[in-house]
């Protein structure tokens, strides 16, 4: 990446967001440095130190201190001595400085919908990924004084959901409140996992089909294979290999995964990833035809009478689900069923676009074993293959699958 293309960027990201005329784009009287500094305020503690402001936004003391005079004239915050250290100034918005800092907010959230408002759903997985992609890869960290703040918010955010799932429905996008087999979890907090009942096994085929419809594009064709692999598992399930949980959020389903026997090595394999948000890939063998759970019979005669391998399929998380650590929690059942039913390995086959699959398997201590290009589902896509050793013998290499 050159130079160029990196200020090209910032370039045209200043003029989407308006940053070089903040106060007009948002019909305020603040420029975007007052309106960020009203937005820390307002997201922190009761008070905050004016040293601690001046290191989180990376500004000269000066210049802060000249922002917080203005602001102080206006009875937008109010300044005092720090009771533990009197060298260091306490900042508190006034009432007036909430409701100001509150209506930014607000116009904030509409200006950010109508931008989101354009890019089409299926695309909007990618460009959240691309967001966190940028941010990691140039340092931004959370810290724990981030992490109150996000606490802070996490109320705004909920209103932002509101809003956000109002515009959609108005657009006929998803339904409305006690809608039908599509309606999306609402996410509030408590989480359980449990194994499949009737009526399971459908919607994790319906869920995969129309999440990556939506946020990849996938076509028929993954639908009709996700449709295979749960028919697979249905038809060969043994309780001693096999396991599929069901992620529930405060009762709602909100995630899914499947570890099943992995079928004759040389065959070709499917599985699914969560990302944000969900990331879920699959191929077929060369006959064509999608490659299942295998039957017993199958599976026992793949070495000395001993399952060896176990795969992770079909690892879903609902959109409004995520953030809650229920895929860290469905890789963690998959992962411990395996090592307890005796497996020597636990695989998977994922894509690389998919990167918040791929951090969550990485975390969960799986190697990166093998990368294919492939066309699938009516995406150009790079597979991968990865592992991960559940016994002290040796990792098999990539030419094992």
């Amino acid at each position: 990446m050159t130079v160029q293309e990196f200020r090209r960027f910032n370039r045209f990201y200043t003029n989407l967001i308006g940053a070089l005329d903040y106060g007009r784009h948002l019909y305020s009287p603040y420029t975007l440095t007052e309106a960020r500094l009203l937005y820390e305020l307002a997201h922190t503690d009761e008070q905050v130190d004016a040293a601690d402001l001046r290191v989180a936004l990376s500004l000269d003391a000066g210049y802060l201190s000249r922002l917080l005079g203005k602001f102080e004239e206006r009875e937008l915050i109010t300044r005092g001595r720090s009771e533990q250290d009197s060298r260091r100034r306490r900042i508190a918005l006034t009432p007036h400085g909430r409701e100001a800092a509150s209506v930014l907010e607000e116009r904030s959230q509409e200006t950010a919908g109508r931008l989101l408002d354009k890019v089409r759903d299926r695309d909007r997985a990618r460009l959240t990924e691309s967001m966190a992609t940028i941010r990691e890869l140039l340092g931004d960290t959370v810290g724990e004084r981030g992490r109150g703040q996000e606490r802070g918010q996490a109320r705004t955010r909920g209103q932002v959901h509101e809003q956000e799932q109002g515009r959609e429905r108005e657009r006929g996008r998803v339904d409305g409140p006690g809608g039908g087999a599509g309606a999306r979890p609402v996410a509030s907090g408590r989480v359980t996992l449990r194994t499949t009942r009737p009526g399971d096994l459908g919607w994790m085929v319906q869920r995969n089909a129309e999440l990556y419809a939506r946020e990849y594009g996938f076509d028929l064709s993954y639908e009709a294979l996700v449709a295979r692999i749960v028919a697979d598992f249905a038809a060969h399930f043994d309780p001693r290999w096999d396991r599929a949980w069901i992620a529930e959020l405060d009762g709602t389903r909100a995630g899914q995964v499947l570890c099943v026997r992995d079928e004759a090595e040389g065959a070709a394999e499917a599985s699914h990833g969560e990302g944000a948000d969900g990331d879920g890939t699959g191929r077929k063998d060369g006959s064509g035809h999608a490659a299942g759970g295998g039957g017993a019979e199958d599976a026992e005669s793949e070495g000395a009478g001993r399952i060896r391998r176990a795969r992770l399929r079909l690892l879903l998380v609902e959109p409004e689900a995520r953030g809650h650590g229920i895929g860290e929690r469905l890789v963690a059942a998959c992962t411990d069923f395996a090592r307890e039913a005796g497996y020597d390995e636990l695989v998977l086959w994922t894509n690389s676009v998919l990167t918040s699959a791929r951090r969550l398997y990485e975390r969960a201590g799986f190697e990166l074993v093998a990368e294919r290009p492939h066309h699938s589902f009516g995406q150009d896509l790079v597979g991968q293959d990865w592992r991960l050793p559940l016994r002290g013998g040796r990792t098999a290499v990539p030419g094992d699958l």
